[in-house]
């Protein structure tokens, strides 16, 4: 797989339906595979959120969202802005299509997408070969830790695996905007 034991230890983590945190362009993130029903429901049972909310899909590069985001359900011009801002910390509320899960969706007819620049993020989605849930890596409501120092100790007991590597040093998380009018919904 990789030079890496702890990345390959992190990948094989997600294949067998475990749990990971792993380090974004901010804070640490804490996924696993999407598609995994009984992944997803535990993820968001360490992280204390309720499956309404809907969570972000990480990718390494567009191709991993083909088939999950209906890009013609945008506006003219729309899906334009959003490509020619990846790779980079920039999440997208896009209409879904009926492939992803409603355990991601949440309540919603869309889903959260980003395609990551962070070198951590690009290996670990290439070697899962898909993307992956990204969520903050803290209980929810908790301040998120943008250090690995400062991830809390009974979430990483509760996980598979810790992916190697830092975050990218952003101040704060990524903001997420609408893809559809490009409004922005976190700063």
């Amino acid at each position: 797989m990789s030079d890496s034991p702890a990345l390959d230890n992190a990948v094989a983590a997600l294949r067998g339906g475990g749990v990971i945190a792993y380090p974004t362009e901010a804070v640490w993130g804490l996924g696993c595979d999407p598609f995994d029903e009984d992944a997803v429901t535990r993820l968001l049972r360490i992280k204390q959120r309720p499956v309404d909310k809907g969570l972000i899909l990480i990718a390494a590069r567009p191709s991993q969202l083909d088939g999950l985001v209906d890009w013609d359900a945008l506006p003219e011009g729309r899906r334009d802005d959003v490509l020619a801002s990846w790779p980079g910390p920039n999440t997208w509320v896009v209409p879904a299509t009926a492939r992803v899960p409603r355990w991601v969706t949440g309540a919603h007819d869309s889903v959260a997408v980003r395609v990551s620049a962070h070198l951590h993020v690009v290996a670990l989605c290439h070697a899962f070969g898909a993307p992956l849930v990204s969520t903050s890596a803290n209980l929810a409501g908790a301040p998120p830790a943008f250090l690995h120092d400062q991830l809390d100790p009974d979430l990483l007991s509760a996980l598979d695996a810790v992916a190697p590597g830092e975050t990218g040093g952003m101040a704060a998380p990524t903001v997420i905007r609408d893809a559809r009018d490009g409004q922005l919904i976190r700063a």
